[in-house]
């Protein structure tokens, strides 16, 4: 048995050991066992140690165990029209210069706030079948010079499974770098640091291309000892790591936490990349959405007690028509730039929208509704 699989095996799938280990009984523990049905819940031991029990608003609760507004019919299964960029099963291309590729639906942990829950832990439908076809893809468009290697998590990808993506990848001369997209440092850091082999490939393979680690600290609690061991084993191993946030209600939406999560992360070495707005994914928006005006609030908050490195993030949203920087306000609206589009005549394209007090997502973005 392999590391990894010895990792996963243990890691808490069934939801009544969850609600006994909360102490989760009566109409919330069958409320649960209901959402649990739809939305499936993995929990790795060490990240449910992390949760105080006493707590029921805990942030790392919130962030892994089921919740009863889950449940809600609101919201949308393609937030961002992944659907629309797939050009091979498993394969988008969305912006030009990048291949997103969806490499496996599970994790360790399914975390609550996830965009994919349509699939990840549900269905495999939409992971890539053929390594060897999504290779050829990337050959037949040499404007593509980055991928990012995604899934669900990408680590939880077998050790030879991560060679083979490498193995076609890596000598591609067009493109500049290789990205892995995961959750594995924050959820289930052993996997990193107890694992040789894992270390050995990419040290491996990242002597002959940049591989970069994208991952996803929302918390400040999820900072530990074995978290900082699992980046520093990246970094040592050649790989730099960037973090990807996403500001979540009752999460990190106070500027003195998220400014905290942003500090901390520049410490060990997982420099801030990106603080999402939260996507209005049916079962997520109804709990973790914060309303854009005070999303830039609390974001700018934030700002000024950090360092600079750690402010050298955007603010951002993944758009149907491309991810979309919350720059600030100019009277009365808010003023937003294309970081990256979908369409040419769209990039670094500024504009201005009044928002509604409650609005957490763009929609009648001016002069894209003729893509929609």
């Amino acid at each position: 048995m392999s590391i990894l699989q010895g990792l996963l095996d243990n890691c808490i799938r069934d939801i009544d050991q969850v609600l006994s280990a909360l102490g989760i009984t009566g109409e919330e523990a069958d409320t649960l066992r209901k959402v649990a049905k739809r939305y499936p819940v993995s929990i790795p031991p060490y990240y449910l140690n992390l949760i105080d029990p006493s707590d029921p608003e805990d942030p790392i609760r919130r962030l892994s165990v089921p919740s009863a507004v889950e449940d809600s019919v609101h919201g949308h299964e393609d937030t961002s029209g992944e659907s629309h960029n797939t050009v091979l099963t498993g394969v988008q291309h969305k912006y030009a210069q990048t291949a997103l590729v969806l490499t496996t639906s599970q994790c360790s942990m399914y975390c609550r706030h996830c965009f994919r829950k349509r699939m990840v832990g549900y269905t495999h439908d939409e992971v890539t079948k053929q390594i060897l076809g999504m290779a050829e893809y990337v050959k037949a468009h040499p404007e593509i010079n980055n991928i990012l290697l995604s899934g669900g998590d990408a680590f939880i990808n077998e050790n030879d499974v991560i060679r083979e993506y490498l193995d076609h990848l890596v000598d591609l001369p067009q493109l500049d770098y290789i990205r892995f997209g995961t959750r594995t440092p924050v959820v289930l850091p052993m996997r990193i640091y107890d694992d040789p082999e894992l270390l050995d490939i990419l040290r491996e393979y990242g002597s002959h291309k940049q591989i970069y680690i994208v991952t996803h600290f929302d918390h400040p609690h999820e900072i530990t000892e074995e978290s900082k061991r699992a980046v520093r084993a990246l970094i040592e191993a050649g790989c730099p790591v960037r973090n990807q946030a996403v500001l979540l209600k009752g999460v990190n939406d106070d500027p003195e936490v998220l400014a905290q999560l942003l500090n901390s992360l520049t410490s060990i070495g997982a420099l801030p990349y990106y603080v999402f707005q939260c996507r209005p994914a049916k079962g997520v928006l109804t709990q973790f959405q914060v309303p854009l005006e005070r999303g830039y609030e609390i974001v700018s908050k934030a700002r000024t007690l950090c360092s600079g490195q750690a402010k050298a993030f955007r603010y951002v949203l993944s758009h149907v028509t491309g991810k979309i920087e919350i720059l600030g306000r100019l009277g009365e609206e808010m003023v937003f730039r294309y970081h990256q589009s979908k369409y040419r005549e769209n990039d670094e394209r500024l504009f201005t929208m009044k928002l509604r007090e409650d609005q957490c997502w763009l929609e009648n973005i001016p002069g894209w509704e003729k893509h929609s």
